[in-house]
C-alpha cells in the first residue's frame, strides 16, 4: 500500500520538497539571510511534514486497505467505515452499484429458474409421445425396420435424458440418496435399456461382479453408467463389452472395458471436457461431447474418481473407483 500511496500523493510531496529546497537555495543565495537558523527551521519543518505524512497514510489507506480485503458478496455499506467527503462518495457509489447488481441478479436467476423448469416441463411432455413411440415399434413386424427405428428411439431418449440430467447437475446435493448399493440391478437395468442397439450392432456383455455392493446413490450411478456404456456401444462393432468389479484398499472399483475404435492418445486427456468430441473422428455429427462430461460432474458430486485408458484402434476401460464410507461422513460434516 505504500508505493500505490506514494503514487498517489506524488505532486504533494513533490510540491513540499520543491519548497524546502526554494528556501535553501534563497537562503544560499542571499547574504543577508543567515544560513543556519534556515537550516534549522528547514530540518524542523522536514520532521514535522514526514510526521504528517506517516499519520495521514495511516488514516487515508485504513479504508482502501478494506477494500482490498472485501468480500464482494457482501454489502460494502456493511464492512466500509468511509472517514472523509471522497471515501464517503466512494462507499455510496460501491452501495448503490452493489444494490443495482444484486437487483439485476436477482432478476436474471429468476428468469433461469423459469427456463429451466420450462425446459423441464417439456422433457416430461415429449417423454409421453416417446412412450406411445415405443409401444408403435413394438408392434411393427418389419424387424430391419423395428430396429432402425428403435435406434434412432433410443437416441431421441438419450439426449433428453442428457438435458434433464444436465438441468439437475447444478442441484445435485438436493436430490442425493446416498445408500448401501447392490451393483446388479443397475448395471442390468441400463444394459437392458441398450439390448436392441447392442442386438444391431452384435454387442454382448461379459458381466463379473466380484464386489456386489457399493454406497452411492443408485439413480445417479445409473446415470454415470449410462453415459460410458451408451459411447462403449456405439464406438464398438461385434464385440463384447467386459464390465467387472473388485474391491481393492476398502474401494470398489468397476471397470468398463470395450474393444471398440479407442481414442486417440492426444484425445485421451480431454474426454470428460464440456462438449469436446474426437478430432480423430470430428465428422460425426452425432456426438454431442456432453455425455462423459455430465458423468464426470455427478461422479464428483459421489466423490467417485472416473479414470480412461485406451489404446487407439484397440478398445478404452473406463474404472470408476467409489469412496469409503468415512469420506461421505467427511463430506456431510456428520
Amino acid at each position: 500500500m505504500i508505493r500505490p500511496y506514494i503514487a498517489e500523493r506524488r505532486s504533494w510531496l513533490l510540491l513540499l520538497v520543491f519548497l524546502h529546497l526554494l528556501i535553501l537555495f534563497v537562503a544560499a543565495i542571499d547574504a543577508s539571510i543567515p544560513l543556519m537558523p534556515i537550516l534549522y527551521i528547514t530540518l524542523l519543518s522536514s520532521i514535522v511534514c514526514l510526521l504528517f505524512i506517516v499519520v495521514r497514510y495511516y488514516k487515508e489507506t485504513r479504508f482502501y486497505k478494506q477494500l482490498q480485503v472485501w468480500d464482494h458478496t457482501c454489502d460494502p455499506a456493511s464492512s466500509k467505515e468511509a472517514a472523509s467527503p471522497f471515501e464517503r462518495i466512494v462507499e455510496e457509489s460501491m452501495s448503490a452499484q452493489t444494490l443495482h447488481y444484486k437487483k439485476e441478479a436477482s432478476g436474471h436467476l429468476m428468469l433461469l429458474e423459469q427456463e429451466k423448469d420450462e425446459l423441464l416441463g417439456w422433457i416430461h411432455e415429449v417423454k409421453t409421445p416417446l412412450t406411445a413411440m415405443q409401444l408403435i415399434i413394438d408392434r411393427l413386424a418389419d424387424e430391419p425396420a423395428k430396429a432402425r427405428l428403435e435406434y434412432e428411439w433410443l437416441r431421441i431418449h438419450h439426449l433428453l435424458d442428457q438435458q434433464l440430467h444436465q438441468r439437475r447437475i447444478p442441484f445435485m446435493e438436493n436430490d442425493l440418496y446416498v445408500e448401501d448399493t447392490t451393483l446388479a440391478p443397475v448395471l442390468f437395468k441400463e444394459i437392458k435399456d441398450l439390448r436392441s442397439w447392442c442386438m444391431q450392432k452384435g454387442i454382448g456383455f461379459d458381466v463379473s461382479l466380484e464386489a456386489e455392493r457399493v454406497l452411492t446413490d443408485a439413480k445417479w450411478l445409473g446415470f454415470i453408467l449410462r453415459q460410458i456404456l451408451t459411447n462403449a456401444v456405439k464406438y464398438s462393432e461385434s464385440s463384447d463389452i467386459a464390465v467387472s468389479s473388485r474391491e481393492e484398499d476398502g474401494h470398489v472399483i468397476v471397470e468398463i472395458q470395450d474393444f471398440g475404435r479407442g481414442i486417440s492418445a492426444k484425445d485421451l486427456p480431454r474426454i470428460f471436457e464440456r462438449g469436446f468430441t474426437s478430432t480423430a473422428m470430428h465428422q460425426d455429427s452425432a456426438a454431442t461431447g456432453m455425455g462423459l462430461y455430465l458423468a464426470q460432474k455427478a461422479a464428483e458430486s459421489l466423490l467417485i474418481r472416473i479414470e480412461a485408458e485406451s489404446v487407439y484402434g484397440s478398445g478404452t476401460t473406463f474404472r470408476l473407483t467409489f469412496p469409503l464410507a468415512n469420506d461421505f461422513v467427511r463430506m456431510t460434516g456428520m
